[in-house]
């Protein structure tokens, strides 16, 4: 459970709005003893100022000291306090910028804008002021732009909401409801649920690795086990203190936000799944190729192709003949991967995947009417699926330009599994951790061929729970309970 708690320098400071319970002095903070607790606790620090050793510098120094998550932190506060610090980490919003002005008119050469908890009044900077806010998490961050030759962020700096105005005061206080709904609430029961577990998700993805029937039951059996879950999405990444756990139930990738959302969790110590280290070594295919040769995992005869080096396919004509499948190392749900049948579409299609890759897996062709799908969570075979292969198509998706065929589907016990195809799919797992993972695997003339290890399978309500019902979504909720009981024991 968490609780928030927010830091003034007097309480004449807070006079301007709604009167709350967690709404203290920094004296009467630095004089609160600190027992241990299940709660975790976020501090708002809201002290006029942030120098160097004043009250709000130590406001943010003893917060990280009691184990406290707290913004601002007190890197934030120093990188904040150097212009060279926190330019380096600007470089990048070069095209955020573009894209505030091309929906925004100015004659000025030099704007001025306030961000509240990662919103601004002015809509065409919201994309600008959210991003500032993952990496400089402050109440009031006051940011200059000027343009020279492009726009450019010259100056941030943190601002006091003691000198707000008026209109400037209510954008503060809608940004902090909605940043923190908690704030507003007066002391209540303590909920029976003893944790809080984040789930992110896309609620306009178009292949979710979870359905909306898949999310209720998470929700309902949480609660059943004393765990509050909550959906959150990508604007809630400073959040993320607030819960106990992080279940990322959306499409996955390492330049994507779910990677930063999996960081930033275990850096505050949350229980993730997706952790980033399985999502590391997940994602990219030439690293599972690799893995799996080292660890003796059964696979598909596999070559790795470098651009430019025409030798490489050369040998793999020579090696693997024809047909064969061609991958960029990551793609997902078929993309990025082909079949070729001659050395003429084979130089067609590795031209067209270079544009993507300076690596390319090239895999020998091993056709079967369906792939096999084993669910692991913490090593530990979960559910089994046989996904067929759509009609007079040799993958289970096929895309097309409006929509995505799939074919259909069978969801068996995992004691019926052949024993082969089990085998393979937790060896394949074992050197990747414990999380949880969907193991594609083919099975021919009695061996199991591993294709692919995915850290974000899909559980949806209908299809993975065919067999199991409910007691799909009680066993992967049980085992968050216990990783988050071990940690709350130092275990």
């Amino acid at each position: 459970m968490a609780c928030t708690l927010l830091v003034v320098d007097n309480l004449s400071d807070w006079n301007p709005y709604y009167p709350s319970d967690q709404v203290m002095t920094f004296e009467t903070y630095l004089a609160t003893e600190q027992g241990e607790s299940e709660q975790r606790v976020r501090v708002i620090n809201l002290c006029s100022s942030y120098s160097y050793l004043s009250d709000g510098y130590y406001c943010s120094l003893l917060a990280e000291a009691r184990g406290h998550h707290v913004i601002p932190s007190v890197k934030v506060i120093n990188d904040l306090g150097k212009q060279a610090l926190y330019q380096l980490q600007l470089e990048d919003l070069s095209s955020t910028l573009a894209r505030a002005f091309k929906s925004r008119e100015t004659l000025n050469n030099e704007i001025t804008l306030l961000s509240y908890f990662g919103t601004t009044a002015d809509p065409a900077f919201q994309e600008l002021t959210r991003l500032l806010f993952e990496r400089f998490s402050c109440p009031v961050l006051e940011i200059t732009l000027r343009f020279s030759q492009q726009w450019e962020i010259i100056g941030l700096k943190p601002i006091s909401h003691r000198t707000l105005d008026d209109p400037q005061q209510t954008v503060f206080a809608e940004a902090l409801d909605k940043f923190s709904k908690k704030v507003w609430r007066k002391s209540r029961a303590r909920k029976t649920t003893r944790y809080d577990l984040a789930m992110l998700i896309d609620s306009e993805e178009q292949l979710p690795p979870s359905n909306r029937g898949a999310l209720k039951k998470f929700i309902k059996i949480g609660r059943e086990l004393g765990i509050e879950v909550e959906l959150i999405s990508q604007q809630d990444y400073a959040r993320l203190p607030e819960f106990d756990g992080l279940f990322i139930r959306e499409t996955t990738g390492i330049d994507h936000h779910t990677y930063r959302f999996s960081k930033k969790a275990e850096a505050e110590g949350l229980i993730v799944i997706d952790d980033p280290t399985s999502m590391l070594r997940c994602a990219n295919k030439v690293y599972l190729a690799d893995l799996f040769r080292t660890h003796h995992v059964p696979s598909p005869k596999t070559w790795l192709l470098h651009k430019g080096n025409a030798v490489h396919l050369d040998r793999v004509e020579s090696e693997a003949g024809f047909p064969m499948v061609i991958k960029i190392p990551d793609g997902s749900f078929s993309r990025g991967i082909v079949k070729v049948n001659n050395r003429q579409e084979l130089n067609s299609k590795v031209d067209e995947l270079f544009q993507k890759s300076a690596l390319l897996l090239a895999q020998e062709f091993l056709y079967t009417e369906f792939d096999w799908r084993i669910g692991i969570f913490n090593n530990r075979a979960l559910y089994a699926c046989r996904y067929y292969m759509v009609k007079n198509h040799w993958q289970i998706y096929r895309h097309h330009e409006s929509r995505t065929d799939s074919g259909s589907f069978e969801t068996l016990p995992t004691f019926e599994v052949p024993k082969a195809v089990l085998e393979a799919a937790l060896k394949a797992t074992l050197p990747i951790g414990n999380g949880l993972y969907g193991v594609d695997v083919k099975e021919k003339n009695g061996k199991g061929y591993v294709i692919e290890v995915n850290d974000n399978p899909n559980i949806d309500s209908g299809i993975e729970d065919k067999y199991l019902g409910d007691e799909l979504y009680r066993l992967i909720m049980a085992e968050f309970l216990r990783r988050m009981e071990n940690r709350s024991k130092g275990v």
